[in-house]
């Protein structure tokens, strides 16, 4: 009969592990490893969120993830896409601790080594993370994998320990309540500690609720009363903070303290280099203006796009005033990198920032600061680029340099260095699948080609001819544009198709094409089902 070899204890068992022994094993190891993420978890809100050892390993999976992987996330799962990462990282660490709960029920010290051995590993993804400026990022993921270590060491004792006198198995009820108390223990003190949350992400709240955003010095237009369609469905000429979207690679929203923020300005062809607080860059000339923003991994027909009223200084004055020059006036630099608090890098054309555009720096959103989620204290906004390559959110540097000498973050993963944004137009009712009754039924959305305008939109039932559609009117053409047209709908299974044509008269091409490397394109269409009366 083959012993349970248990290395590290003070003597070895010859009782062969049974069924039982290898279950509560393996629930050892799921405990050991929850209490040791739970203890992380703890440390963590009191030393930075982001050190914890989830999101240190989740950044580093998402660093490392190849585009096409990411992008498809983005489609399959949209907004949620970094919580299914997240819990896809905790699926397999839960199937790695039964695996090392029974490896312990044999090599009771070799157990505990491995749960240590993931402590280090996320002490490093903490320490290593572009945001990470000190050593104390380690901390959590040690003192985590430390308890761990000592708990799955105690636990196997428990199972492997030899019968007491007069027993024929082992004393199972203590390891129970040994588990479920320390678990529940653990669990409490997580929970207790995002309760109270940690001192800098209090400061960063507190910093926030303190700002107070100043009066533009060039308010926006007032928009026109016929931008917004009154037709149920259709999406709303300003799209509401909390409804727009989010796309970045963040899988904590950074909390960033405004009263220790600093902007630095450097780079080829910068004559001065500029340092800027937060009340320095509101004390600027200040504009308002409404923009529209699309992300790169928008799908035809998907709701990647959003239209918002944004407060902030121009950035072509900023950069003037360090003596940046476009690469069209002899400047050396063609590319800007803005830098994230978060190491997320974000090449932007200069010449474009330079041309004219409303190019910003912004801290006001829809009359309110910059949501944390959106960037907050500080993003850039720059009209008809997609936001991959301008719309750099928590900005904390802006560095001047040629696309030659540097790759943003994008670049290498399979992106285009520079990508306009295409003409687009979408249905947004009835949407797809629908089942509106006969009769007269209302075809509405929105369509956009941010920087050059829509001329003018077109619909088609089946494969009938184009009608235009009413466009709704114009504020600006850096905004999108609603349009409806009213369809006489027989009963039966139809096709409806829209196309746009921009400002300088080129309309979308029919073929759909994938998102990378610069942007989907083509017709969007819905099928419907019409009722008879």
């Amino acid at each position: 009969m083959k012993a349970i070899r248990t290395t590290g204890t003070a003597r070895d068992t010859d009782r062969e592990p049974t069924r039982t022994d290898r279950l509560l094993a393996a629930l050892g190891g799921l405990v050991a490893a929850y209490v040791s993420l739970a203890v992380a978890d703890l440390v963590a809100s009191r030393v930075r969120p982001e050190a914890g050892p989830v999101l240190a390993i989740g950044d580093a999976v998402v660093d490392r993830t190849p585009a096409p992987l990411k992008d498809w996330a983005i489609r399959t799962f949209g907004e949620s896409d970094k919580a299914v990462l997240q819990l896809g990282i905790l699926v397999l660490l839960a199937l790695l601790a039964l695996a090392i709960g029974l490896l312990a029920l044999r090599h009771r010290l070799l157990g505990a080594v491995a749960v240590a051995a993931f402590g280090l590993l996320g002490a490093l993804a903490a320490v290593t993370r572009p945001d990470s400026d000190s050593a104390l990022d380690a901390v959590p993921s040690l003192v985590g994998a430390a308890v761990g270590a000592v708990l799955l060491y105690v636990l196997t004792g428990l199972v492997t320990a030899p019968p007491k006198a007069g027993a024929t198995r082992p004393d199972r009820r203590r390891f129970l309540i040994v588990a479920a108390s320390t678990g529940l223990a653990a669990t409490g003190a997580a929970a207790l500690g995002r309760a109270v949350g940690s001192p800098a992400e209090e400061d960063a709240v507190a910093s926030r609720a303190a700002v107070r955003l100043p009066s533009p010095a060039s308010p926006a237009p007032a928009v026109p009363a016929g931008a917004q369609l009154r037709v149920p469905g259709i999406s709303p000429f300003i799209t509401p903070n909390r409804d727009f979207y989010r796309v970045d690679t963040a899988l904590v929203v950074p909390k960033i303290d405004a009263d220790r923020w600093r902007l630095r300005l450097h780079g080829d062809g910068v004559r001065r280099d500029l340092t800027l607080t937060l009340p320095e860059l509101m004390a600027r000339r200040t504009v308002e203006r409404d923009i529209t923003l699309a992300c790169v991994s928008n799908e035809v027909g998907g709701p990647y796009v959003g239209n918002a009223r944004w407060l902030g200084v121009p950035l072509a004055e900023l950069l003037r005033e360090a003596g940046v020059r476009p690469p069209s006036e002899g400047g050396p630099a063609d590319q800007l990198v803005a830098r994230s608090v978060d190491g997320m890098t974000i090449g932007t054309p200069v010449e474009e920032i330079m041309d004219g555009r409303d190019a910003l720096l912004a801290f006001g959103m829809n009359g309110e600061p910059l949501p944390f989620t959106h960037g907050f204290p500080v993003r850039m906004i720059v009209p008809g680029l997609y936001g991959y390559v301008s719309a750099c959110k928590w900005i904390e540097s802006i560095e001047l340099t040629t696309f030659d000498a540097y790759d943003a973050y994008w670049v290498p993963r399979g992106w285009a260095a520079q990508a306009p944004v295409k003409t687009q137009a979408r249905i947004d009712t009835p949407r797809p699948f629908g089942r509106p009754a006969a009769g007269t039924v209302m075809v509405a959305g929105v369509a956009w080609a941010q920087h050059r305008g829509i001329r003018r939109v077109e619909v088609r039932v089946d494969e009938g001819p184009w009608q235009d559609a009413r466009l709704a009117a114009e504020d600006s053409r850096d905004t999108w544009r609603q349009w409806t047209y009213p369809w006489t709908a027989d009963p039966g299974r139809h096709t409806l198709t829209v196309r746009a044509t921009d400002g300088t008269g080129a309309t979308q091409p029919e073929r759909r094409t994938a998102t990378m490397p610069d942007g989907a394109q083509g017709w969007h269409s819905v099928v419907v089902t019409v009722e008879g009366a």
